[in-house]
């Protein structure tokens, strides 16, 4: 989460408790982790922020370096070139444990918020009749790729760990994914009109 005012997460919340229906955030579109990790927040919170959904991390993040919009739920992938450079406060990472890269910054958790964990991660899928032999190949390569000092330098600049999950724990993780962003999906109402 990223904002313009507010400088620590327990003081947003309540701000945004003591003011329902004035806040709003934005989000990089309908549907994407960032708006969930809103609606998210939303639910834990028990706050009411509206949702301004923009086309993309890009155009959310100029409105909130602006002063348009005053909170954005981002990855630090879109927002961490603005938070080194004083653009931007962080509030808190969604994640169980500090980045690297911002080791200051604390987890929502340690901020006042458990429960609050949003990863943003990527896969690689194939059709579901890939031979074994091509899997495992696509596979090791991915490994190999992500174990190269660029690869490695270019996650963790940008606030990541490089991802370890593969085979049987990469499908039950993603299954665990749907099952849990579905319950937020249909607790918060979620359209995407």
């Amino acid at each position: 989460m990223r904002t313009r005012s507010r400088k620590t997460l327990a003081e947003f919340i309540a701000y945004a408790s003591a003011n329902p229906d004035k806040l709003h955030y934005g989000s990089a579109g309908a549907g994407t982790t960032h708006h969930l990790a809103g609606e998210l927040f939303k639910l834990l919170t028990k706050t009411r922020i509206l949702h301004v959904p923009y086309r993309g991390a890009g155009p959310a993040m100029q409105d909130l370096v602006a002063g348009h919009v005053p909170v954005v739920f981002d990855g630090l992938g879109s927002s961490a070139p603005q938070i080194r450079s004083g653009a931007l406060r962080a509030l808190a990472v969604a994640a169980p444990k500090r980045v690297a890269a911002f080791p200051d910054l604390p987890t929502a958790a340690e901020a006042g918020l458990p429960g609050y964990d949003v990863a943003t991660w990527y896969g690689l899928f194939a059709p579901k009749n890939t031979p074994p032999a091509i899997v495992e190949r696509m596979t090791s390569e991915l490994q190999k790729a992500l174990q190269t000092a660029s690869v490695r330098e270019a996650w963790e600049r940008n606030g990541s760990d490089v991802p370890d999950v593969t085979g049987p724990a990469f499908a039950t993780m993603v299954s665990a994914e749907v099952v849990r962003w579905r319950k937020v999906v249909t607790e918060a109402g979620v359209k995407l009109d």
